[in-house]
């Protein structure tokens, strides 16, 4: 019979982190799922969108929903009331979920 070691009480823990963290971590998710809903909402009803919708519906992170914003409001062109509300949601919800990514000054503005 083998002596018992020591108790490791922190390996139930591994990677929990700080409340802190798991808050953030937390957020973190909410935000993505909402953005990822948001595209949904945006082309819903779309007929032309499906294999789009597909993508957002496989997207694993932020950043894959951020390359898919090209094709979105390219299939969301036109003049009608409908698309321009759907491409301001879409905006609102990039806005939000990439609030750092829109720099007000940029090499190509003129001051």
């Amino acid at each position: 019979m083998q002596p018992a070691g020591p108790r490791s009480f922190s390996a139930g823990l591994l990677g929990s982190g700080m409340a802190g963290d798991r808050g953030a971590r937390h957020a973190s998710r909410q935000a993505f799922v909402e953005l990822k809903q948001t595209y949904l909402h945006a082309l819903d009803g779309l007929a032309q969108a499906e294999w789009l919708r597909l993508q957002v519906r496989a997207a694993e992170a932020p950043v894959d929903l951020w390359l898919l914003r090209a094709p979105v409001f390219a299939a969301l062109g036109g003049g009608q009331p409908e698309q321009r509300r759907r491409r301001q949601l879409l905006r609102r919800g990039l806005d939000s979920a990439f609030p750092d990514l829109d720099d007000p000054v940029s090499a190509f503005t003129a001051f």
